[in-house]
C-alpha cells in the first residue's frame, strides 16, 4: 500500500470490525488499555473483562480476531476509493463530536478534512417535502454558508439534498453523513451530489464498508449530524418523522434546536409546529439562527443571503397569476377563481409560465412557483 496510514490503524480498525462491539464500550476498553488497542488484542480474556459492559462473548471474539471483514483488506479498499480513516485519537477528529454520549471510535470519510474552526449547523427535514421545504432548506443554508457557517445533513432526498446544495451554492462546507457505507450512495439518485460533496466538502460514515441501507442505521447515524453540529434546524416534519429523532439527540446533546413553521393546513409542517410548541427556536432565515447563537450578525428578518434569479419581463396576465401561487401547491380551478380567470385562459397562461420556467406543475393540476 502507498498511502500513509498511522501506525496503529490495524488495530483501531480490527476492533471496529468486531460484530457486537459497540462504541460504549469500545471507548471504555480504550480507557481499560491506556488508549492502546493493541493491547487489547494481546490481553487475556480475564483482563479484557475488566472492562464495564464487556461480556465474555466479546472478550472471545475479541481474542480469537473474529472480524467481521479482515482489517488488512479494508485499507485496501480504502485506499482504492481515496478514503481516509479517522480514529477517535485522531487530530482530525471533530472536537465537538467527542462531547457526545457514544462517539464512532472510527469513521470513514471521503473528501476534505472537516475543518475544526468551522461552526456547523443540521438542517435535516423530509424526504418528500414540498416546494415550500425544498426552498426553505436551500435558502437557510445558503445563508448560513455565506455567513462562514457549515451544513451537516444526511443525504437523502428532501430536505437534506436541498441544505447540502445549498451550502455548496453559498461556497460553504458541507458535510453528508450516510447511513450505509460509504461506497455506499443511498438513494442512487444522489450520485452525481455524492461527488459534488466529496469535491466541496466530506462524506464520512461509520458504518462498514458495503454496509447496506437498513432502516436501523439511519436514526443511529442521526446522532453523528447532531453530533457534530452546533445546532439543528428541522426544515419539514411529519410527527412521526426521523428528524424529531436528530431534534431530541440535539437536546440530549445540550445543543439548540430550531424549526421553521409552515402552513397549518400541511401536515408534512406537523413535527416544526410540535418541536416550536416545545420551545424549540422558530426560524424564518439564517440570521435568525445566527443571532440566537450569539454570532456578531445583525439580524434582518425580512431578508436573507439567498439569491434567486430576477423574474424575465411578465405579461399583466402572468403577473396576476404568479402573485396567486405561492409555495404551497395551489390547484388550477383555485388560480382561475382568484384571478377572475376563464379556466380555459388559466391553462393556457401557466403553460406559457411553465416553459418560461416561473411555475412548476405538481401532479393533480397543482402549481408551485
Amino acid at each position: 500500500m502507498s498511502k500513509k496510514w498511522p501506525e496503529n490503524i490495524c488495530d483501531w480498525l480490527g476492533l471496529h470490525l468486531i460484530p457486537g462491539l459497540g462504541n460504549i464500550t469500545y471507548k471504555n476498553l480504550l480507557g481499560t488499555f491506556d488508549g492502546d488497542p493493541n493491547r487489547a488484542f494481546k490481553a487475556r480474556i480475564p483482563d479484557l473483562m475488566q472492562t464495564p459492559g464487556l461480556r465474555r462473548e466479546l472478550a472471545e471474539k475479541i481474542k480469537e480476531k473474529k472480524f467481521s471483514q479482515d482489517p488488512l483488506d479494508v485499507l485496501k479498499q480504502a485506499e482504492a476509493l481515496d478514503l481516509d480513516i479517522i480514529t477517535y485519537h485522531d487530530p482530525l477528529y471533530p472536537a465537538l463530536l467527542k462531547e457526545i454520549h457514544d462517539p464512532p471510535m472510527v469513521f470513514y470519510l471521503k473528501g476534505n478534512p472537516i475543518p475544526p474552526n468551522v461552526t456547523f449547523i443540521a438542517l435535516v427535514g423530509s424526504r418528500n417535502p414540498t416546494s415550500y421545504g425544498l426552498k426553505s432548506s436551500e435558502k437557510i443554508s445558503q445563508g448560513l454558508a455565506r455567513r462562514g457557517l457549515g451544513v451537516v445533513s444526511g443525504m437523502a432526498s428532501g430536505i437534506d439534498s436541498a441544505a447540502h446544495a445549498g451550502c455548496i451554492n453559498g461556497l460553504g462546507f458541507t458535510v453528508a453523513v450516510l447511513g450505509t457505507g460509504i461506497d455506499v450512495v443511498y438513494p442512487p439518485s444522489n450520485k452525481k451530489l455524492y461527488e459534488l460533496i466529496a469535491r466541496k466538502g466530506a462524506v464520512i460514515s461509520e458504518f462498514p464498508l458495503k454496509s447496506p441501507p437498513e432502516p436501523r442505521n439511519f436514526p443511529i447515524r442521526n446522532r453523528i449530524i447532531s453530533g457534530l453540529s452546533r445546532a439543528t434546524v428541522v426544515v419539514e416534519a411529519t410527527l412521526n418523522s426521523g428528524s424529531l429523532i436528530t431534534a431530541s439527540l440535539a437536546l440530549e446533546h445540550g445543543r439548540e434546536v430550531f424549526a421553521v413553521p409552515g402552513s397549518i393546513e400541511s401536515f408534512k409542517s406537523k413535527g416544526c409546529h410540535f418541536l416550536i410548541k416545545q420551545g424549540a427556536h422558530l426560524v424564518e432565515n439564517s440570521d435568525d439562527i445566527l443571532d440566537e447563537l450569539g454570532f456578531n450578525y445583525k439580524c434582518t428578518p425580512k431578508t436573507d443571503t439567498f439569491e434567486q434569479g430576477p423574474l424575465p419581463p411578465l405579461p399583466e396576465k402572468e403577473k396576476k397569476i404568479y402573485e396567486i401561487i405561492g409555495d404551497y401547491p395551489i390547484h388550477i380551478d383555485d388560480i382561475a377563481r382568484q384571478g377572475a380567470l376563464e379556466p380555459a385562459q388559466a391553462a393556457g397562461t401557466l403553460l406559457e409560465m411553465e416553459l418560461k420556467g416561473i411555475v412548476r406543475q405538481l401532479p393533480g393540476k397543482m402549481f408551485v412557483r
